[in-house]
């Protein structure tokens, strides 16, 4: 009976753990979303011009180190304000390209629509089926390595059906982040870090909706 009581308890601190990080997960996602909103507006506002490629992986790439070492502090959070107001701003140029088009508005407002939708719908599968998806970190690891480079090769030889394809991969990479880092919060009593798993959530949204942006842009000849 002791060992039965004991059991529950254990159990029920793990519930009231995980909701807590869910809670303190979504909670600052959802601002820094709001934050980046903000920051790509003032880059549209201000008319800047579209970022270097190696200065945009030098900003992207420090900045996420950054919040990497300074997760279990305070400095933390601002490290991940940093990072995803960097990460709008990148974006005021790309949405301020597609909005000079005919139907730029059009693309952007469902892309906007299908990244919302499909992260709310894997974010429910995650939550509600409660399935292990712990299977899948392979798979992200193996995909970053081949999206890298395709990426690479995409960028040099500017072919629009292997740049179909890269942002398809991305779709795929994205989605699987989201149902793993997810899941992670779910199933791993060590996964505590609500600011870790912020940045990767919204690291997979970025791609996921700059990826459905391209293709969208390319399936529209834009």
């Amino acid at each position: 009976m002791a060992y039965h009581d004991t059991h529950v308890a254990q159990h029920s601190s793990q519930a009231v753990s995980v909701n807590k990080v869910l809670r303190n997960t979504y909670a600052l996602l959802a601002m820094t979303l709001l934050f980046s909103a903000v920051t790509a507006g003032a880059a549209m506002a201000m008319g800047v011009e579209r970022m270097n490629i190696l200065v945009f992986f030098i900003g992207a790439y420090g900045l996420m180190f950054l919040v990497h070492k300074t997760a279990n502090s305070a400095a933390g959070l601002l490290a991940t304000f940093a990072f995803t107001g960097f990460m709008g701003f990148t974006l005021g140029p790309i949405l301020s390209a597609y909005l000079a088009l005919p139907n730029g508005a059009a693309l952007i407002m469902n892309a906007l629509a299908m990244t919302g939708l499909t992260f709310i719908g894997l974010s429910a599968v995650a939550l509600v089926s409660k399935k292990d998806f712990s299977f899948l970190g392979n798979f992200l690891l193996a995909g970053a390595i081949v999206l890298i480079l395709a990426m690479v090769a995409g960028l040099i030889f500017q072919i629009p059906t292997l740049m179909l394809m890269v942002s398809a991969g991305f779709v795929l990479f994205a989605s699987a982040a989201i149902l793993y880092q997810t899941s992670e919060i779910v199933h791993r009593a060590g996964e505590t870090n609500y600011i870790l798993a912020t940045i990767t959530l919204y690291v997979s949204i970025y791609n996921l909706f700059i990826s459905l942006l391209s293709i969208l842009g390319i399936m529209s000849n834009d």
